[in-house]
């Protein structure tokens, strides 16, 4: 290696801390815990099913509609969807939510799972100018 590639390789680890450092150090405030409640709204079929609070137990909700059922796992202040008998299985690769505006969706049995603030406010994303 000459010195012109050490130095192009600590640049792009620098670069990278920069972007990533800011990240670590300041936390994760949409995350939801003891002092950010946060809830899960189940819709079915376009319908409000049940509004489930975020906690760190451990909960099991069973939906079951005409079309089949789902069961979601609610624990660690998130939700997954843990089981299903749907066809494709697609709705238990969206993995375990934790932040407002995450969804869960399972088409065949229209099951949506949504995150929300339980103040039923709206954070802002980013501003446009």
């Amino acid at each position: 290696m000459k010195r012109a590639d050490v130095l192009l390789i600590s640049i792009v680890l620098i670069a990278a801390l920069a972007f990533l450092a800011p990240r670590w150090l300041a936390g994760d405030s949409n995350k939801g815990g003891p002092d950010n409640k946060l809830v899960a709204n189940v819709t079915v079929d376009g319908k409000l099913f049940r509004t489930i609070e975020l906690t760190e137990e451990e909960q099991t909700i069973e939906i079951r509609t005409d079309q089949g059922y789902n069961i979601l796992k609610v624990y660690d202040y998130g939700v997954e969807m843990y089981d299903a008998d749907c066809p494709d299985k697609v709705c238990l690769g969206f993995g375990f939510i934790t932040l407002p505006k995450q969804t869960i969706v399972c088409l065949p049995h229209r099951v949506l799972v949504e995150i929300a603030s339980a103040s039923g406010e709206d954070d802002v994303d980013a501003y446009v100018q």
